[in-house]
């Protein structure tokens, strides 16, 4: 029996340069103010706005969940957030994952991704079922390094962030980082 190919994906909104450039210089800005190597950060071209998980996907499913991406993008007109405040999860005292959220057109975005969770129901991703928090990951908090304290809620500069199209995006794990292609573009029209 052979087995079904499969490749990591994810939906996303992509970030312009400016956007990716002033969230570098917050986690530069971060740095050091965290100990030594007790954070992951994320380089600023890696960081997106993600919309699904879908994890290990089946190559067969690529295409449906393509055409299904331009339905959904089909009926919706783009919009804008901005980049808001410094924030954590799961909570200050003990943070795994250090982001920036997102303000602005906050119910478009959420939305958006009911509708993609919709979409991808019947092609085998049940809907997840934890709250949608859109935000932008700067860094990972190693294990060994729970107790991080930063400033969270202080805002950061303020860029728009236009939402004109969503992307289906391999990621391959590498040493170095993920390495990430975009397999599809669905605009909003």
């Amino acid at each position: 029996m052979r087995t079904m190919e499969k490749i990591r994906t994810f939906i996303a909104v992509t970030l312009p340069d400016d956007v990716s450039e002033a969230l570098g210089a917050v986690s530069q800005e971060l740095a050091p103010q965290v100990p030594e190597k007790s954070v992951k950060w994320v380089t600023p071209e890696r960081i997106h706005l993600t919309l699904r998980f879908l994890g290990d996907t089946p190559v067969d499913k690529l295409d449906d969940v393509a055409s299904g991406l331009d339905r959904v993008a089909a009926g919706r007109a783009p919009f804008t957030l901005h980049l808001d405040q410094l924030g954590c999860f799961p909570n200050e005292r003990r943070p795994r994952v250090i982001w920036v959220g997102v303000r602005g057109a906050t119910e478009e975005v959420a939305a958006l991704k009911e509708a993609i969770d919709e979409m991808l129901d019947p092609l085998g991703w049940e809907p997840e079922r934890r709250s949608f928090h859109p935000h932008l990951t700067l860094g990972r908090v190693k294990r060994n390094h729970r107790q991080v304290a930063l400033p969270w809620g202080s805002p950061v500069v303020s860029r728009p962030i236009p939402v004109d199209a969503v992307h289906l995006i391999e990621s391959r794990l590498r040493p170095e980082g993920p390495v990430y292609t975009v397999r599809h573009t669905s605009s909003l029209q």
